[in-house]
């Protein structure tokens, strides 16, 4: 859910930056919910990529579902997946926040 925040708030930066800005938000308690993702990575593309495929980021927050979001958005490429299943490690949340 903070990956698609995060790309709404920034979704209007493109003209005004130079360079690339990747986000990425992953955590894992080692036993996740009912999905099989624990993140996902956006660039300030992700939400003008989002429209040209119909999709309403705003809507998909507003019902905490960015999962779905994040699912149908270029064919789920945009998650970060636990492979293998339960990992059985706490990592907790990590954020990166990469401009280069």
């Amino acid at each position: 859910e903070l990956a698609l925040a995060f790309s709404l708030a920034a979704a209007g930066l493109q003209e005004q930056q130079t360079g690339q800005v990747l986000f990425a938000s992953v955590a894992t308690d080692g036993q996740d919910g009912p999905c099989d993702a624990g993140g996902a990575v956006v660039d300030l593309e992700t939400i003008e990529q989002a429209r040209q495929e119909g999709l309403h980021a705003e809507g998909f927050l507003e019902d905490n579902d960015s999962y779905t979001f994040f699912s149908k958005l270029d064919g789920g490429a945009h998650l970060v997946r636990f492979a293998g299943g339960l990992t059985g490690t706490n990592v907790m949340d990590l954020h990166f926040l990469l401009w280069f």
